[in-house]
């Protein structure tokens, strides 16, 4: 993990959060303390950063025939995803594919 403190390392994650689509404008006090309990179980941001977007888009790609999910109202949502990730690390440059892909789909208005 690169080192960051705990203050840049849980505004980099709040800011990627709120940007998402679906998210609150605002991060609540149980997302700071999610974002800090991730950075004191050191879980890289780029990990973080995967599991958002990842999870983002598989909102955006599903079947708009189903219902509609209702909005993500914290950053535990993600934790899951996170683990996923934790367990199964992205191939090397996927993370710059979610990038370009979640600017593709969220349009030029959501980028993490």
């Amino acid at each position: 993990m690169t080192h960051c403190d705990e203050a840049v390392y849980v505004a980099t994650l709040i800011l990627l959060y709120v940007d998402l689509p679906d998210t609150p404008l605002r991060p609540t006090p149980q997302d700071q303390s999610v974002a800090r309990k991730l950075y004191q179980e050191n879980v890289p941001l780029s990990v973080v950063e995967g599991a958002l977007l990842l999870a983002s888009l598989r909102r955006l790609i599903r079947n708009s025939d189903l219902p509609p999910l209702s909005p993500i109202r914290s950053l535990a949502y993600f934790q899951p995803v996170i683990t996923e990730l934790q367990q199964q690390s992205l191939p090397k440059g996927y993370l710059d594919y979610l990038r370009f892909k979640f600017q593709k789909m969220a349009g030029p208005a959501q980028q993490p």
